[in-house]
Parts: structure tokens; C-alpha cells; sequence
């Protein structure tokens, strides 16, 4: 490999999409990067590749980096991140079994479950054991009053493959990033029963992870990275460039997938269901005020989500010191200090105009 080179890896999902737009429209190579997108099939890939030094940085679920940091479930790979990607962007869907058999929202799911004690239990999926999705479909259940450890199977199956398998009836329902649930609905092989803000509001997603030795010994480079990936992820959040990314993402080099289903999220209206059709303008939020910043409140959120799924025994491993050297507000303010300030003016001016 050539130096200079980055490998950086991305799950087709709608949250990849700064790191599309920032190798579609020249971001990368207009400051002197050289970066090669690589897709791959799920997290667990992204977590081995990381480790094994086959990627030099990454999308990944804000806990992985907690997570590979500690070697929780894998290889033992100190990792940080200097920028978060997103916040919300997933649902949780079932399937058109549990809808013919009466479940139309949690509630009835609930009701079900309790009709139905001693008999095989409901299978659900979620895309990575250490990411928002295991916590969210664990909390959205618990909030039922369903004990996710006791009444139902959780299993991981990698994003793309979630409506396939849905449909093919091996699972009841899963919780996973879009465009994977509404591909389902467009397939009429499920039904969207919550969305991640209702679950947890404003909840960290994605963040740019990178070998803590990367950003140590690429220092440059990796501010540049961070640069690049803000300036993509203000693009992506402006509401009239999200018909380009429709199109982009749809591309088969990316999610190759239908355009209906990226749309439903990215641009709205989104459809839960026949019955049930709302706007979604905070499913997805790329940037904004406190979205990007990797502060202590979301290193904080993504450590809970790792004790609340028992992954995490013993959470002082991860005291206050241990996770600002992982979730880096210094290399984003670094990486950001011209841009941050224009984009905050913008975001000040939408407001005002807003509220006249």
C-alpha cells in the first residue's frame, strides 16, 4: 500500500453517508488526502479490520469505540474518535406475522408475548452486540414491561441482511439502522413500529473511530480526516441536498438498495405502516448544534448503553479520565476551529429566520 494511503470502512447504511459525500464531492482530496472507501458487510468486519490493521479508520457505533478500547468481545485495539457522525437514524420493525396475528404497536406486542408464555419465543436481530441498536431494542422492551433477557432471543445479523431474513421468517422483528427498515416495509415483509427518538432523544450513532495510534502518529492526516467528514456531514444535514443523496447512496457501490426505501427516512414522509404516515425531520441529524462534538455526555450515553446490554461488569473501568481520552472534543475543536464557527452562525441565522 502506498503511503499516505486511508482505508477508511463504512456499513451501507443512510448514516454513511458524510463519508459518500465527502469522497463524492472532492472533500478528502481537497486536503491532500488520499482515502478508499471500503464497504463492508457488517460491524463485526469493521471491528477485526480495525484491529487487525486492514482499515485505518472507520464508521462505527459510538460504543464499538469504547468497546475495542477496553476489547470487549474482540481483540483489545485503543481507539478514539474526533468526531461524531450522527445521532438517531434507527427503528425497529416486525414482521407481518406479528401484525396479522393483531400486534400494531408495542403495547399489543406486549399483550401477545404474555398470550403466548411457554411457547418458542420471538427471535429479534440487531446489527452489533456494542451499538445503540442492542440498547435501544433492549430499552424500547423494558419500557413494555418485556424482559428482553427472559422473553425473547436477541441475535446479530449484519444491516443489509435484516428485511431478507425478516422475511424469510427467521426473525420477528429487529432494530436496525435505515434505509434496512424501511426496505422491509417497501418489500412488504414488515411494518416500522418505533423510531430511535422516541426511544432515546438525541442519542449518539455514529462516530469516525480510529486507532488511537493513527491519530497519534498521522496527526495531520487524521485532522484533515475530521475536516473533510464535518464539512460532508453540514452538507448532509441541509434539507435540499437530500434528494442527492438519495440518488448517491443508491448507487451499488454504496447501499445499492431502493431509492423508496433511503428516501423514506432522509427525505420524509416516513411510513411506519398502511395506517400510520408522519414527517420525519429529526430521524436523521448530521449536524447542528452539539450533534458533532465527541463530548463527555455521549461517551457517557454510549458507556450506559454497554452496563444497561451487560456487556460492561464493571463501568469505573471507563471513569470520567478514561473516556475524554477516548471520545475527543480536543481533536474535533483541532480538526474544526474555522468551520465550527461559521456553521454555528448558520445554524443561529436558521433559527432566527425560523422564528420570524
Amino acid at each position: 500500500m502506498r503511503p499516505g494511503v486511508i482505508r477508511l470502512g463504512f456499513v451501507p447504511l443512510c448514516d454513511c453517508a458524510p463519508l459518500v459525500v465527502a469522497h463524492e464531492l472532492g472533500l478528502f482530496a481537497a486536503r491532500g488526502l488520499q482515502v478508499q472507501l471500503s464497504r463492508e458487510v457488517g460491524w463485526a468486519t469493521i471491528r477485526d479490520k480495525i484491529s487487525l490493521g486492514e482499515l485505518e479508520a472507520a464508521h462505527a457505533p459510538a460504543a464499538m469505540v469504547l468497546a475495542l478500547s477496553l476489547g470487549i468481545g474482540s481483540f483489545k485495539m485503543p481507539s478514539v474518535t474526533g468526531l461524531v457522525l450522527n445521532l438517531h437514524g434507527n427503528g425497529i420493525t416486525l414482521s407481518n406475522r406479528l401484525w396479522a396475528s393483531g400486534v400494531r404497536d408495542g403495547a399489543t406486542l406486549r399483550d401477545f408475548l404474555r398470550s403466548k408464555r411457554g411457547e418458542t419465543a420471538l427471535t429479534f436481530g440487531v446489527a452489533f452486540s456494542c451499538s445503540s441498536h442492542n440498547f435501544l431494542l433492549q430499552k424500547w422492551l423494558r419500557d413494555l414491561g418485556i424482559d428482553p433477557a427472559k422473553e425473547v432471543n436477541i441475535v446479530v445479523v449484519p444491516p443489509p441482511q435484516m428485511a431478507a431474513n425478516l422475511k424469510a421468517g427467521h426473525l420477528d422483528g429487529y432494530c436496525v439502522g435505515e434505509p434496512w427498515n424501511s426496505l422491509a416495509r417497501v418489500q412488504r415483509a414488515g411494518w416500522v413500529a418505533a423510531l430511535s427518538p422516541a426511544i432515546a432523544l438525541r442519542h449518539p450513532e455514529k462516530v469516525l473511530l480510529v486507532p488511537a495510534e493513527f491519530a497519534r502518529t498521522r496527526a495531520e492526516e487524521h485532522e484533515c480526516l475530521v475536516a473533510a467528514l464535518f464539512e460532508a456531514c453540514q452538507f448532509c444535514q441541509r434539507t435540499e441536498n437530500r434528494e442527492q443523496l438519495v440518488e448517491i447512496l443508491a448507487r451499488r457501490e454504496y447501499l445499492d438498495t431502493n431509492p423508496a426505501a433511503i428516501r423514506s427516512s432522509l427525505c420524509g414522509p416516513f411510513r411506519f405502516n398502511k395506517e400510520r404516515i408522519e414527517p420525519n425531520s429529526d430521524l436523521h441529524l448530521f449536524a447542528g448544534p452539539d450533534v458533532n462534538e465527541p463530548g463527555l455526555d455521549k461517551a457517557v450515553w454510549a458507556r450506559q448503553s454497554l452496563v444497561e446490554t451487560g456487556l460492561l461488569q464493571n463501568s469505573g473501568l471507563l471513569n470520567r479520565e478514561r473516556l475524554v481520552s477516548i471520545f475527543r472534543s480536543d481533536l474535533f475543536h483541532a480538526a474544526t476551529r474555522t468551520q465550527s464557527g461559521s456553521a454555528q452562525s448558520e445554524w443561529n441565522d436558521s433559527v432566527e429566520e425560523e422564528a420570524v
